[in-house]
């Protein structure tokens, strides 16, 4: 009898297997996951350890995938960013939450593939066009993603601006380089009109020039960029970043904001 329950067990693991190879050759829906490390996600990480504590809203699924730092899809799950954000601990963030909230309510959705390349602690600058890493590696992998047919960029999912609320010169800049940013990534990958859904900051903590920065994102005037507001969510212990609830109702707004272009 147990020869028989591990053919089936070893039968199962085949088509389940076979099923996730396939999706990876599917035509998908793509979305960008980018800026610090709240998108990133630190949720549930305790003294540098991820807990692996997983709620419902972001189980994974065989129908949301990850290009991981190889450029290939893989099954997506918390920890999304694990071997983007080099050199911090992962956690639950808002990518997976947003991803089962779109697929549960867009039955024409299809496939979902999450491109990951948030960085924890960076500020605009860092994201410009012919800065750092930051902004190259961010259109090689949506370019990594769409390649052979993969599938169209839906949107661009962006959570940045604490590393630009606690200096004077980057609060004072950051309107036209966030919007710099965001004409050049459309420009990049050829997509004029993408669709941009932004995080306005969640607390007051980054620095004093929190509400200069929130200004600006809440303020924005670009076509079919949408700002979503995080202030209040519940926060992890530094009073910085989004516990798991938190994460959760920020990718819940995110997703209520896709479905509503």
């Amino acid at each position: 009898m147990s020869s028989l329950v591990w053919l089936l067990l070893l039968a199962h693991a085949t088509v389940a297997l076979s099923t996730d190879e396939n999706l990876s050759d599917e035509f998908k829906s793509i979305f960008i996951l980018a800026g610090q490390s709240n998108m990133a996600g630190r949720a549930g990480v305790i003294s540098g350890v991820f807990t692996g504590e997983v709620p419902p809203e972001c189980a994974p699924s065989p129908f949301i995938l990850r290009l991981n730092p190889n450029l290939t899809w893989e099954e997506a799950r918390d920890p999304l960013h694990e071997g983007i954000d080099i050199n911090k601990t992962c956690g639950i963030g808002p990518g997976m939450p947003f991803a089962n909230s779109v697929m549960e309510r867009d039955s024409s959705i299809g496939v979902i593939g999450l491109v990951p390349c948030a960085a924890g602690g960076t500020n605009i600058q860092q994201w410009s066009r012919g800065g750092e890493r930051l902004y190259n590696q961010l259109i090689q992998r949506a370019q990594a993603a769409m390649r052979g047919g993969g599938g169209v960029i839906r949107a661009l999912l962006w959570y940045q601006g604490e590393a630009d609320a606690d200096d004077a010169d980057r609060a004072k800049n950051y309107k036209w380089r966030l919007e710099k940013f965001f004409t050049d990534v459309r420009s990049d990958l050829q997509l004029p009109e993408l669709p941009i859904i932004q995080v306005a900051l969640a607390s007051s903590k980054p620095g004093k020039y929190v509400d200069e920065i929130r200004k600006v994102q809440l303020g924005i005037n670009l076509t079919n960029v949408i700002c979503v507001d995080a202030w209040g969510l519940p926060l992890t212990g530094d009073k910085l970043h989004l516990d798991t609830d938190g994460e959760i109702q920020v990718g819940h707004l995110m997703a209520d904001a896709f479905l509503k272009l």
